[in-house]
């Protein structure tokens, strides 16, 4: 996400960074470069306009123009003022009232709602919630099915709608039945149209004024640039909505809806959908997302990441065990699968800072098929093997290629990367930093 942005914003950077003094003819040329950038990234011109005109105030001044290192000082501007643009901090769901408090989604068809409801479900549940799955949209064929095999597969209880209800009466009656079950928190799909028509609106009124949801979330497609920040307007118009979601921004190379919506309508954007997994939902951090537009990285995010999967127990271990220089191939296989947890390993690495800049890592494609095909080698291994991998000979490894449906090659590759592996843990208890520092990469 925000790849042309960044790419665009970063080669500025580099130009201003490459001046030892900069002069009022440099940084108009620089921010000349910014708003461009900007437009074409979808963001809104009034948004642009604004922007420009604040960081010329600043830029002009003291604080760099009489800076030692100016372009890093304009670089600090611009994240301050994109991170202020973006909302400047992280408001979360408003889950006020008696349980069960009802969460009412709204949107277009198509932006992602029903994903969106069954992803909220996990990232509520993750924070000791009891979420409870409404779908709510009669009208669109098998939206109601969609919800409830979405509802069986994360294990979160689902009412039981039918096509030829009205929908104020299902989530009136979902509330009760939310209550028997020991839920407190409502999660509302409500229908939505391919564009926003008068019987969308008075039904999605009915809706709010019966319930009287505690948030209203409005589900926007982030791929939509500027007629997201539109629609956001119109919702929140009619429906003064609490949020917005963006749906499918790690499709989004532009990233102009992300910047600019509370700009425009005042509405905070709440959460971000990162993928298809129900785990790629992220809150969202203004000064974070400044952050990862700029390519400065994206730690604290990474580190709350690696907090959800990994065990403290299991990390103990591991420590002890790579002190002893004890790290089978069994942890080896269990640390990928905690890696691969935390998402991709290409927005993991977007989340270094620096990673993001650099030019092998830019053009960088990560085929995660290979994390499956190492977990299948290592899981068709006997115990035995997997504890100790000298005794892997080539009948055995003709044995696990065939178990694992991969080639020899594929075994001997794994195997090999592995005793690298050892040997860099080896020179790191042996040497600290210094010792792992000259084993470093060994794939």
């Amino acid at each position: 996400m925000f790849d042309n942005l960044s790419d665009k914003l970063n080669t500025v950077f580099k130009k201003l960074k490459g001046h030892g003094k900069l002069t009022e003819k440099n940084i108009e040329e620089g921010l000349r470069e910014v708003r461009m950038a900007l437009l074409e990234a979808d963001v809104h011109y009034k948004v642009v306009k604004t922007f420009i005109k604040d960081i010329k105030e600043r830029a002009l001044g003291h604080e760099v123009l009489g800076s030692l290192t100016p372009g890093q000082q304009v670089i600090k501007i611009v994240n301050e003022k994109l991170t202020e643009v973006m909302g400047s901090r992280h408001q979360g769901l408003t889950l006020k009232g008696a349980a069960p408090v009802s969460v009412m989604l709204v949107g277009l068809q198509g932006s992602g709602k029903t994903t969106t409801a069954g992803k909220l479900a996990v990232h509520l549940r993750k924070n000791g919630r009891a979420p409870y799955l409404v779908p709510a949209d009669v009208y669109r064929p098998a939206a109601i099915d969609q919800l409830t095999t979405l509802g069986n597969q994360l294990s979160v209880p689902v009412y039981p709608s039918t096509p030829d209800a009205d929908p104020v009466d299902i989530c009136e009656k979902a509330r009760t039945a939310a209550q028997q079950a020991g839920c407190d928190t409502l999660l509302l799909d409500t229908a939505g149209r391919l564009h926003i028509d008068d019987a969308l609106m008075k039904e999605l009124v009915r809706i709010r004024d019966t319930v009287k949801p505690s948030e209203i979330l409005l589900v926007a497609d982030a791929m939509t640039g500027q007629d997201a920040v539109n629609m956001a307007k119109t919702f929140d118009d009619q429906l003064d909505i609490g949020g917005v979601v963006l749906s499918k921004l790690d499709g989004d190379a532009r990233g102009g809806a992300a910047i600019s919506i509370k700009s425009v309508t005042g509405k905070p954007i709440k959460f971000v959908g990162v993928g298809e997994k129900p785990n790629d939902l992220e809150a969202f951090h203004p000064d974070r997302m400044s952050s990862r537009i700029l390519g400065l990285g994206d730690v604290l995010t990474m580190i709350e990441k690696a907090q959800a999967v990994v065990d403290e127990k299991q990390a103990v271990e591991l420590e002890k065990k790579l002190r002893k220089s004890q790290f089978t191939l069994e942890d080896f296989r269990d640390q990928m699968v905690q890696i691969r947890k935390m998402g991709s390993l290409t927005d993991l690495l977007d989340m270094i800072p620096g990673m993001g800049k650099m030019k092998q890592m830019k053009h960088l494609d990560v085929d995660e098929t290979e994390f499956v095909r190492i977990e299948a080698i290592i899981n068709s291994m006997t115990r035995n093997e997997r504890q100790n991998h000298a005794i892997i000979n080539g009948s055995r490894r003709r044995r696990i290629a065939q178990g694992s449906g991969t080639k020899v090659q594929d075994v001997n590759r794994l195997l090999k990367n592995y005793t690298q592996v050892l040997k860099m843990i080896k020179k790191m208890n042996k040497g600290g930093m210094r010792g792992l520092g000259r084993g470093m990469l060994p794939f």
